[in-house]
């Protein structure tokens, strides 16, 4: 494992420099008129989840051309875009009402700035790798906002343009009484229909003439202003003021107020998710140790019960699990490929997802770094190839099998390769829509890099230190003639069992599910990753809990045929998380087809992925209780 992390942080330094690193390490000081730089990011917005580039719109462009700033592959993946702006902010130099630039819109630009209003698109904008935060003031209250803010609103049947930003820099200064370090950012966007003195008019040349709709101090009420700049063709100009404010906050504490910004839910909401689920695994364990102490008990006592004369005369018939002994490890006739495939590469997600939530919660992998968790998510699939070969490897060679490369073939292509091609699929149509969404050609081949040069070599490695292992050995020997399955109770059916089998998985984990997709779909900031690895444990307990129960009521039928079930009943678990995802989806407010086909595209491959951790839970738990209860009964 430490040889895995090692690797997984070089690859990290290799990919970017900065592309792993603890929160707060390297902070930036600045000194009184220092320059800050201010970077403007992609235009998103929730309702399309289209991300497209900030000067898409007709913004003002910085006087020397516009810059991209490198992104790390986590950022691409992201759809961010990081370029530098026109805005000029001198560190403890308050300015008020300094005009950016003028431009004139046409019907294009006037088209453009009202679709992206009208699908709530926002700015991001960012200081010192502190994203902004909106203070937007309305006629019944203020409310701040952190995920960027909106381009414009919409007010009855007109669009109007937030064309003046008051950017407020919150700074904190060192023990030496010089150094500063900015620990808060705001903006307060206003919509103005800016007037010059005397109904002037402004050719773009230096100096600007006076503005008489901009205040040239901080105590100036900007409601005085009545008229709002409305989306229409004409000029517009651009305005801003910068106004530092001392706060007593450090600078490793900045993130503290984004990650906490859910006031609307607390943490007792995060709690109550925890109870519930712990609440759930007791009432399981309650039932598994019924079974384990008293009918498993009872029933192998009677089982190796020597008979008397008296019961060998009458030749006593036995019933119940101990029955199928000979069958119970009878391997699955169909499909054993596709089985110990999906186990494979069931236990790759399974290490991936519990390692990079483990990452999250130590801190290693944080908010604050963009990209970071894409790219652990991306690395870590990557490295934990060789557990995928191995398992799928062994397991297959205790089935039998004889076309190892085959099943060695498929564990390393059949989900990447789905997961990748619908990837694709969807860049190309995010592309058609110019969207910064749509991942560069040099970032799609170092992914392709990643998976034929990394991933594919590692489960072949891990495929021939498994094959090179002895099959597993069964507890009891199994015979060459299968045994006739009775007649099933209709209880018994399967799609009535993965039903039960997934709703309580999904009950232990479903309120914590809302803030991880808010944070996906929302643009929100999910940091609570110490409840989430508690979650995540439950829900494995839960699904292993609930798949060693209906596995035993199979097997006291008589039907031996527990393999694929072992998979599917606790698998179910991503049916409901699937259709969670369409009521859920109803949040994004969208009526866009791309939209629609982004959301439950995405979401089919994290259910598909659910689906895998859960099964392989399910497997691993009915195979361990399988092989102790038939290790423990007297078979002649």
């Amino acid at each position: 494992m430490l040889r895995y992390f090692g690797l997984f942080l070089a690859l990290c330094l290799v990919t970017r420099s900065d592309a792993f690193y603890l929160p707060g390490v390297a902070p930036h000081s600045f000194e009184k008129g220092d320059v800050v730089d201010l970077k403007v990011n992609k235009l998103s917005s929730v309702q399309t989840q289209l991300p497209y580039d900030y000067y898409s719109l007709k913004f003002c462009q910085p006087p020397g051309g516009i810059k991209p700033y490198s992104e790390n592959l986590g950022e691409f993946l992201r759809g961010d875009r990081i370029e530098n702006s026109a805005y000029v902010i001198n560190m403890l130099e308050n300015s008020y009402c300094k005009i950016l630039c003028q431009h004139e819109l046409k019907a294009k630009d006037s088209n453009d700035f009202q679709q992206a209003i009208k699908r709530n698109y926002h700015h991001n904008w960012i200081i010192d790798n502190l994203p902004a935060a909106s203070i937007l003031d309305s006629e019944q209250y203020v409310t701040t906002q952190y995920t960027g803010f909106p381009v414009g609103f919409v007010e009855g049947t007109n669009t109007y343009l937030y064309n003046h930003a008051n950017i407020i820099l919150e700074y904190h200064t060192l023990d030496d009484g010089d150094t500063h370090r900015i620990v808060g950012f705001y903006v307060e966007p206003l919509s103005i229909k800016h007037r010059f003195a005397g109904n002037g008019k402004w050719d773009g040349s230096s100096p600007a003439p006076t503005l008489s709709t901009c205040p040239r101090d901080r105590h100036t009420d900007y409601d005085s202003f009545a008229e709002k700049h409305k989306v229409q063709n004409g000029n517009v100009v651009f305005t801003y003021s910068v106004e530092f404010k001392y706060s007593d906050v450090h600078w490793a504490s900045r993130w503290d107020v984004y990650l906490s910004m859910n006031d609307a839910v607390p943490e007792k909401v995060h709690w109550f998710s925890i109870v519930n689920s712990i609440l759930i695994v007791v009432f399981l364990a309650f039932m598994v140790a019924m079974i384990l102490v008293r009918t498993l008990n009872r029933d192998i006592t009677k089982y190796n019960r020597v008979m008397t004369d008296e019961e060998k005369a009458e030749e006593r018939e036995e019933s119940g699990w101990k029955l199928v002994h000979a069958d119970v490890f009878r391997p699955p006739t169909e499909y054993p490929m596709l089985f110990c495939v999906m186990v494979g590469t069931g236990m790759q997600v399974f290490i991936c997802a519990g390692l990079l939530i483990v990452f999250a919660a130590l801190g290693f992998l944080s908010p604050s770094n963009r990209g970071s968790l894409m790219i652990g998510m991306l690395l870590l699939f990557v490295l934990m190839g060789s557990f995928a070969g191995f398992t799928s490897a062994r397991l297959y060679k205790t089935f039998k099998g004889k076309q190892w490369q085959r099943c060695t073939l498929l564990t390393a292509l059949l989900f990447p390769g789905l997961a990748f091609c619908t990837f694709f699929f969807l860049d190309l149509v995010v592309w058609s829509y110019g969207s910064t969404q749509a991942v560069p050609i040099l970032t799609m081949l170092s992914i392709l890099c990643l998976w034929f040069g990394i991933s594919v070599p590692l489960v072949f490695l891990g495929a021939y230190f498994g094959y090179k292992r002895d099959p597993i050995e069964y507890p009891v020997v199994t015979s060459n003639i299968p045994r006739q399955i009775p007649e099933q109770p209709w209880y018994l059916n399967t799609l009535l069992l993965a039903m039960l089998g997934g709703i309580l998985p999904f009950g232990a984990c479903f309120v914590e599910l809302f803030f991880v997709m808010s944070s996906i779909w929302m643009d929100q900031y999910y940091y609570v990753f110490g409840f989430l690895l508690l979650v995540y444990g439950i829900l494995i307990v839960t699904c292993a809990e609930i798949s060693i129960v209906l596995c035993y009521f199979q097997l006291c039928a008589e039907d031996y045929r527990w393999w694929w079930r072992s998979l599917m009943t606790p698998g179910a678990t991503a049916c409901y998380v699937f259709l969670y995802s369409i009521a859920y989806f109803s949040r994004l407010e969208s009526n866009m087809a791309v939209t629609y086909m982004l959301y439950f595209a995405y979401m089919g491959l994290v259910s598909l992925a659910i689906f895998l951790i859960t099964g392989l839970v399910g497997f691993f738990s009915c195979f361990y209780f399988n092989f102790k209860i038939y290790a423990s009964v007297r078979v002649d």
